[in-house]
């Protein structure tokens, strides 16, 4: 029997364990170019072994409510971050390392002027989209060996809808 996983706010405290919270934090702030422009300094930490990072876009299909997470996956050779670009929320996944074996998963809602940048080797859920297609800017590192390592769950976790 599938278990209901809770839904909780993004927030930086909760989500520490498995990376950073990329948003406009006040206490980061940095005047440049003449004061013109504020720089909301170092939000995130790109993790990558050797050469490679890389942006991207991606842009991310709604899924269908209640949602079955059947799998986690990870990045052994590098972090990986997601920033919203369409200004609408969206839900993170994550689990804490257990054996090797991602364990049962955190649900978190993101406002859509947040962003998460997982670590190296954290366990996440592929982006989850809610209600339109979405863009995201995305940070990983782009090398030949393979940055994937990918787990089934025997029994599903399943997610209702999120109320934004």
């Amino acid at each position: 029997m599938p278990q209901h996983l809770p839904i909780q706010p993004l927030t930086k405290i909760a989500f520490a364990p498995f990376g950073d919270v990329i948003e406009a934090d006040p206490a980061t702030v940095r005047l440049i170019n003449n004061g013109t422009t504020e720089r909301f300094h170092r939000l995130g930490t790109v993790e990558t072994e050797g050469e490679g990072a890389i942006i991207s876009l991606f842009r991310g299909q709604p899924r269908q409510f209640p949602y079955a997470i059947d799998m986690m996956e990870r990045h052994p050779f590098g972090s990986q971050s997601f920033t919203a670009l369409s200004g609408r929320p969206f839900l993170v996944a994550v689990a804490e390392d257990v054996g090797s074996r991602p364990g049962e998963p955190k649900i978190f809602l993101a406002r859509g002027d947040q962003g998460v940048n997982y670590r190296r080797n954290v366990w996440h859920h592929p982006l989850m989209v809610i209600g339109s297609p979405s863009d995201f800017l995305v940070v990983d590192r782009d090398r030949p060996e393979n940055n994937l390592e990918e787990f089934f769950y025997d029994t599903p976790y399943l997610i209702s809808e999120p109320i934004p």
